[in-house]
């Protein structure tokens, strides 16, 4: 007993006919595929159905399971407050999860370490339209079943599929029959007089999701390009690969029931039927060794300025030693360039892991004596010091991508016009307070955006005058 039938459906409000008033009969296809859903639902009988909701409680780095022996919610928010639902919660399986999340040991180490899931930070108790639209259809058809509720996170989509894997096992441990319901709606810039407008990335987003769901080619949902996802401004990615993942290594077959965009947000529903094991869809695994792969092909290019880079945040990682200058001996450092050596410089040095950021630390004005010993310093400042993230572990290191950038000396400027979001970073600054934003950066494709973003990593609000400087970069990879 396990995962035994999964679905991916979307969550309008405006297709309930109470919420709708009509307007729901324009997206009838997506109604009926609902329908469809709900009595495969019934069909396959299952003990427990598990949801996992954008509109539950969301965290940066963890994942939310709603606690509690019952909830209920209502779609007031949405002047339907007639429509009101209460549903029991599988404590059993909850706690099952929360266990395993707690003694969760990764796929390629035998050292026991929590993974960021469980009910703690419960901020509001009732039912979310995430969850209650897919509900409201189910229960039409099928009632005799408990309910796992659990939200998305701002981690990583590899983490959003092993959260997935997690359940599996939990449903397996407990011995339920579990129907895997990922609440999502597709991109919600489909059309210039959407409520969102439009964005080219939309149509985009929506085409490739519905083909590789309809396809259950699972693998390529951990491929998709965070800003690619954000300029779509889809919001049930996430909750897509979670279930992808409470379906890794079964054999699965995928089917497109329908996809409409008529209000200017794209509503997708599949439908996917499981069957045995199959160890050729160990997705996950599959997708860290081709990563790895890709890493390590791409570190046998990486420049000196990179290279350097890394072995000072290995060396402090791995050994507890900081580097020097000196220590750069020998073949492999023969061809050290003399401005690193001898040019004082400002330089920062930026850690991702997974498409994601991992960590940023830098300098504006040199405080080294040369641009070497800058970047053997904040390498491993990123690594450990960058306050928004935990320390990078050594666990870490082999899926650690790194760029280095060598700013020149800034200068001031009298207006934004004088910016370029690609050539030139900016510094604003108000009193003490300084906030720096480097160029040529995925998703900041605007001057005002990129003021903005400074502004708030020195906490300077919008209402503050600033004074502004830019400068330019030579970005290292």
């Amino acid at each position: 007993m396990s995962i035994t039938g999964a679905f991916m459906v979307p969550h309008p409000p405006i297709m309930l006919p109470d919420v709708g008033r009509g307007e729901e009969k324009k997206i009838e296809k997506t109604t009926a595929a609902y329908m469809q859903v709900a009595e495969r639902i019934a069909e396959l009988k299952p003990d427990t159905i598990v949801i996992s909701s954008p509109h539950s409680i969301m965290y940066a780095d963890y994942f939310h399971i709603s606690p509690g022996r019952s909830a209920s919610g209502d779609m007031s928010q949405f002047n339907a407050g007639e429509i009101s639902i209460s549903v029991e919660y599988d404590t059993e399986l909850v706690d099952e999860i929360c266990s395993l999340a707690t003694h969760y040991g990764s796929s390629d180490s035998s050292e026991i370490q929590d993974f960021p899931a469980g009910t703690m930070g419960e901020r509001n108790p009732k039912l979310d339209h995430g969850t209650l639209i897919p509900l409201y259809y189910i229960l039409k058809k099928y009632q005799d079943f408990k309910l796992v509720r659990i939200g998305l996170s701002g981690l990583p989509l590899a983490m959003h599929y092993e959260m997935g894997m997690i359940i599996q096992k939990a449903a397996s441990n407990c011995q339920r029959r579990v129907v895997f319901v990922a609440s999502g709606d597709l991109s919600h810039k489909m059309k210039e007089d959407g409520p969102y407008g439009y964005a080219a990335e939309g149509p985009e987003y929506d085409k490739k999701i519905m083909e590789v769901c309809s396809q259950a080619d699972f693998i390529k949902l951990l491929d998709f390009d965070e800003n690619f996802c954000d300029k779509a401004a889809e919001c049930g990615h996430r909750s897509f690969v979670m279930m992808a993942g409470a379906l890794d290594g079964l054999a699965v077959s995928g089917k497109e029931l329908s996809h409409e965009a008529t209000f200017g947000v794209g509503y997708g529903i599949c439908s996917f039927e499981v069957g045995g094991e199959d160890d050729s869809r160990h997705f996950l695994d599959t997708w860290k060794a081709n990563k790895l792969a890709e890493l390590n092909e791409h570190r046998k290019n990486e420049d000196i300025y990179v290279k350097a880079a890394r072995f000072s945040l290995e060396s402090y990682i791995l050994n507890g030693i900081r580097v020097k200058k000196e220590d750069l001996r020998g073949e492999s450092w023969a061809d050290i360039p003399d401005e690193m050596l001898e040019k004082e410089a400002g330089a920062f040095v930026s850690i991702h892991k997974e498409g994601q950021l991992r960590g940023c630390i830098g300098t504006i004005m040199p405080t080294c004596e040369s641009v070497l010993e800058e970047i053997l310093q904040n390498a491993i400042s990123a690594a450990v010091n960058d306050p928004r993230f935990p320390a990078i572990t050594s666990d870490e290191l082999p899926y650690l991508e790194m760029s280095v950038d060598v700013l020149s000396e800034p200068e001031p400027i009298e207006s934004k016009e004088m910016l370029d979001v690609k050539r030139y970073g900016v510094i604003v600054t108000n009193g003490q307070r300084r906030g720096l934003l480097l160029p040529n950066l995925d998703g900041v494709d605007t001057i005002d955006e990129q003021i903005s973003i400074a502004r708030r990593k020195a906490g300077i609000r919008e209402d503050e005058t600033v004074a502004l400087e830019r400068f330019e970069v030579v970005r290292h990879l």
